[in-house]
Protein backbone atom coordinates (compact mmCIF):
# COMPACT_ATOMS: atom_id res chain seq x y z
CA UNK A 1 0.00 0.00 0.00
CA UNK A 2 1.28 3.61 -1.17
CA UNK A 3 0.87 6.31 1.41
CA UNK A 4 -0.94 9.26 0.06
CA UNK A 5 -2.00 12.94 0.94
CA UNK A 6 -3.96 13.21 -2.70
CA UNK A 7 -4.90 12.31 -6.49
CA UNK A 8 -6.48 15.37 -8.79
CA UNK A 9 -6.48 16.40 -11.80
CA UNK A 10 -5.31 19.93 -12.62
CA UNK A 11 -3.62 22.45 -15.09
CA UNK A 12 0.35 21.34 -14.24
CA UNK A 13 1.77 24.63 -12.95
CA UNK A 14 5.45 23.95 -13.17
CA UNK A 15 8.34 22.67 -15.02
CA UNK A 16 8.77 22.55 -19.19
CA UNK A 17 5.02 20.78 -18.98
CA UNK A 18 3.62 24.14 -17.28
CA UNK A 19 -0.29 25.03 -18.77
CA UNK A 20 -0.98 21.01 -19.64
CA UNK A 21 -3.68 19.00 -18.12
CA UNK A 22 -2.24 16.68 -15.50
CA UNK A 23 -3.13 14.23 -13.23
CA UNK A 24 -1.23 13.96 -9.66
CA UNK A 25 -0.43 12.13 -7.03
CA UNK A 26 0.72 13.46 -4.19
CA UNK A 27 3.02 10.98 -1.60
CA UNK A 28 2.77 10.88 1.89
CA UNK A 29 5.83 12.06 4.15
CA UNK A 30 8.93 14.00 3.54
CA UNK A 31 12.60 13.64 4.69
CA UNK A 32 13.28 17.28 4.53
CA UNK A 33 11.72 20.71 6.42
CA UNK A 34 12.88 23.18 3.72
CA UNK A 35 11.50 26.85 5.72
CA UNK A 36 9.52 27.77 2.36
CA UNK A 37 7.44 24.57 2.24
CA UNK A 38 4.10 25.19 0.68
CA UNK A 39 2.97 21.35 1.51
CA UNK A 40 3.65 20.68 4.93
CA UNK A 41 0.07 19.04 5.08
CA UNK A 42 2.11 16.11 3.59
CA UNK A 43 4.22 15.27 6.12
CA UNK A 44 1.44 13.03 7.75
CA UNK A 45 -0.32 10.08 5.69
CA UNK A 46 -3.89 10.71 5.23
CA UNK A 47 -4.79 7.16 3.40
CA UNK A 48 -2.89 4.44 1.68
CA UNK A 49 -3.83 3.08 -2.17
CA UNK A 50 -2.59 -0.04 -3.74
CA UNK A 51 -1.79 0.61 -7.48
CA UNK A 52 -4.65 -0.85 -8.41
CA UNK A 53 -6.84 1.32 -6.46
CA UNK A 54 -4.77 3.85 -7.65
CA UNK A 55 -5.01 3.08 -11.54
CA UNK A 56 -8.57 3.21 -11.16
CA UNK A 57 -9.11 6.13 -9.52
CA UNK A 58 -7.08 8.01 -12.38
CA UNK A 59 -9.36 6.32 -14.76
CA UNK A 60 -11.96 8.85 -14.01
CA UNK A 61 -9.88 11.29 -16.26
CA UNK A 62 -9.75 9.23 -19.38
CA UNK A 63 -8.68 12.30 -21.42
CA UNK A 64 -5.11 12.99 -19.40
CA UNK A 65 -2.56 11.19 -20.22
CA UNK A 66 0.06 13.10 -17.70
CA UNK A 67 0.92 12.32 -14.20
CA UNK A 68 3.34 13.62 -11.85
CA UNK A 69 4.16 11.60 -9.03
CA UNK A 70 4.86 14.41 -6.18
CA UNK A 71 5.26 14.90 -2.29
CA UNK A 72 6.47 15.38 0.43
CA UNK A 73 9.33 12.76 -0.94
CA UNK A 74 8.30 10.26 -3.47
CA UNK A 75 10.98 8.20 -3.48
CA UNK A 76 11.04 7.87 0.07
CA UNK A 77 8.47 4.85 -0.39
CA UNK A 78 9.93 1.50 -2.46
CA UNK A 79 6.52 0.91 -3.85
CA UNK A 80 7.12 4.12 -6.29
CA UNK A 81 8.58 1.69 -8.60
CA UNK A 82 6.56 -0.91 -9.49
CA UNK A 83 3.91 2.03 -9.58
CA UNK A 84 6.32 3.42 -12.51
CA UNK A 85 5.83 0.25 -14.02
CA UNK A 86 2.22 0.40 -13.92
CA UNK A 87 1.82 3.51 -15.16
CA UNK A 88 3.93 2.88 -18.22
CA UNK A 89 2.38 0.04 -19.48
CA UNK A 90 -0.90 1.89 -19.42
CA UNK A 91 0.70 4.38 -21.35
CA UNK A 92 0.66 7.75 -19.00
CA UNK A 93 3.70 9.81 -19.56
CA UNK A 94 5.27 10.31 -16.09
CA UNK A 95 6.82 13.05 -14.20
CA UNK A 96 8.98 12.87 -11.04
CA UNK A 97 8.91 15.71 -8.88
CA UNK A 98 12.22 14.92 -6.22
CA UNK A 99 14.06 17.34 -3.55
CA UNK A 100 17.32 15.50 -5.33
CA UNK A 101 18.24 13.78 -1.47
CA UNK A 102 17.17 10.75 -2.63
CA UNK A 103 19.14 8.37 -5.02
CA UNK A 104 17.51 8.35 -9.10
CA UNK A 105 19.96 5.40 -9.64
CA UNK A 106 16.30 2.95 -9.98
CA UNK A 107 14.27 5.89 -11.49
CA UNK A 108 13.46 4.09 -14.94
CA UNK A 109 14.56 6.23 -17.93
CA UNK A 110 11.23 6.78 -19.16
CA UNK A 111 10.09 9.07 -16.61
CA UNK A 112 10.61 12.48 -16.38
CA UNK A 113 12.75 13.41 -13.44
CA UNK A 114 12.62 17.10 -12.41
CA UNK A 115 15.04 17.26 -9.25
CA UNK A 116 15.45 20.26 -7.07
CA UNK A 117 18.35 21.37 -5.58
CA UNK A 118 17.98 22.95 -2.40
CA UNK A 119 19.48 26.14 -2.02
CA UNK A 120 20.77 28.12 0.73
CA UNK A 121 17.85 29.76 1.59
CA UNK A 122 15.62 26.67 2.26
CA UNK A 123 17.31 25.38 5.08
CA UNK A 124 18.56 22.51 3.34
CA UNK A 125 21.36 23.28 0.88
CA UNK A 126 23.50 20.23 2.15
CA UNK A 127 20.66 18.01 1.43
CA UNK A 128 21.70 17.10 -2.85
CA UNK A 129 22.95 13.83 -3.18
CA UNK A 130 25.68 14.55 -5.76
CA UNK A 131 25.92 11.01 -7.42
CA UNK A 132 22.54 11.72 -8.78
CA UNK A 133 23.97 13.98 -11.48
CA UNK A 134 24.96 10.69 -13.03
CA UNK A 135 21.39 9.66 -13.61
CA UNK A 136 20.30 12.81 -15.13
CA UNK A 137 19.33 12.63 -18.95
CA UNK A 138 20.07 16.35 -20.18
CA UNK A 139 17.60 15.94 -22.60
CA UNK A 140 14.64 14.84 -20.86
CA UNK A 141 15.00 15.81 -17.25
CA UNK A 142 14.84 19.24 -15.50
CA UNK A 143 16.86 20.44 -12.45
CA UNK A 144 15.06 23.29 -10.64
CA UNK A 145 16.54 25.87 -7.97
CA UNK A 146 13.94 27.71 -5.75
CA UNK A 147 15.45 31.10 -5.35
CA UNK A 148 14.56 33.00 -1.75
CA UNK A 149 17.33 35.81 -2.33
CA UNK A 150 20.37 36.93 -4.53
CA UNK A 151 22.45 34.90 -2.51
CA UNK A 152 20.46 31.81 -3.55
CA UNK A 153 20.65 32.53 -7.45
CA UNK A 154 24.77 33.29 -6.75
CA UNK A 155 24.78 29.82 -5.23
CA UNK A 156 22.66 28.23 -8.22
CA UNK A 157 25.04 29.97 -10.96
CA UNK A 158 27.79 28.57 -8.99
CA UNK A 159 26.03 25.50 -8.89
CA UNK A 160 25.49 24.92 -12.15
CA UNK A 161 29.17 26.25 -13.34
CA UNK A 162 31.11 24.32 -11.10
CA UNK A 163 29.43 20.98 -12.11
CA UNK A 164 28.92 21.65 -15.81
CA UNK A 165 25.11 22.04 -16.04
CA UNK A 166 25.04 24.74 -18.76
CA UNK A 167 23.70 21.99 -21.56
CA UNK A 168 20.74 20.84 -18.80
CA UNK A 169 17.04 21.87 -18.86
CA UNK A 170 17.38 24.51 -16.14
CA UNK A 171 14.61 25.78 -14.18
CA UNK A 172 14.98 29.09 -11.59
CA UNK A 173 11.86 29.33 -9.71
CA UNK A 174 11.11 32.29 -6.89
CA UNK A 175 9.89 31.40 -3.42
CA UNK A 176 6.18 32.56 -3.15
CA UNK A 177 6.28 36.12 -1.93
CA UNK A 178 9.71 35.98 -0.91
CA UNK A 179 11.04 36.91 -3.82
CA UNK A 180 9.79 39.23 -6.32
CA UNK A 181 9.38 37.12 -10.00
CA UNK A 182 10.62 40.74 -12.10
CA UNK A 183 13.56 40.43 -9.62
CA UNK A 184 14.82 37.46 -10.36
CA UNK A 185 13.81 37.92 -14.32
CA UNK A 186 16.25 41.18 -13.65
CA UNK A 187 18.91 38.85 -12.44
CA UNK A 188 18.56 36.26 -15.45
CA UNK A 189 18.88 38.92 -17.82
CA UNK A 190 21.80 40.41 -16.41
CA UNK A 191 23.62 37.17 -16.24
CA UNK A 192 25.14 34.54 -18.62
CA UNK A 193 23.18 31.62 -17.88
CA UNK A 194 20.55 30.21 -20.00
CA UNK A 195 17.72 28.98 -17.74
CA UNK A 196 14.09 29.02 -17.30
CA UNK A 197 12.32 31.36 -15.28
CA UNK A 198 8.89 29.60 -13.66
CA UNK A 199 6.30 30.42 -11.32
CA UNK A 200 4.36 28.26 -9.73
CA UNK A 201 1.30 28.78 -12.39
CA UNK A 202 -1.34 27.38 -9.58
CA UNK A 203 -0.52 29.87 -7.54
CA UNK A 204 -1.56 32.76 -9.75
CA UNK A 205 -4.84 30.40 -10.97
CA UNK A 206 -6.40 29.65 -7.72
CA UNK A 207 -5.82 30.88 -4.53
CA UNK A 208 -2.16 29.95 -3.14
CA UNK A 209 -3.15 28.21 -0.15
CA UNK A 210 -5.75 25.66 -1.77
CA UNK A 211 -5.02 22.43 -2.26
CA UNK A 212 -5.54 20.02 -4.76
CA UNK A 213 -5.00 22.59 -8.00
Amino acid sequence: MIKLIEIFASIQGESTYAGLPCIFIRFAECNLRCNYCDSKYTYITRFKKSIEEILSEIENWKHIKLVEITGGEPLLQKEIYPLFQALHLSGYKILLETNGSMSLKEVPEYVVKIIDVKCKGSGEENSFLTENLLYINGKKDEIKFVLSDRKDFDFAVSFIIKKQLQNNKIIFSTVFNRLEPQTLADWILKSEINVRLQLQMHKYIWDPEKEGV
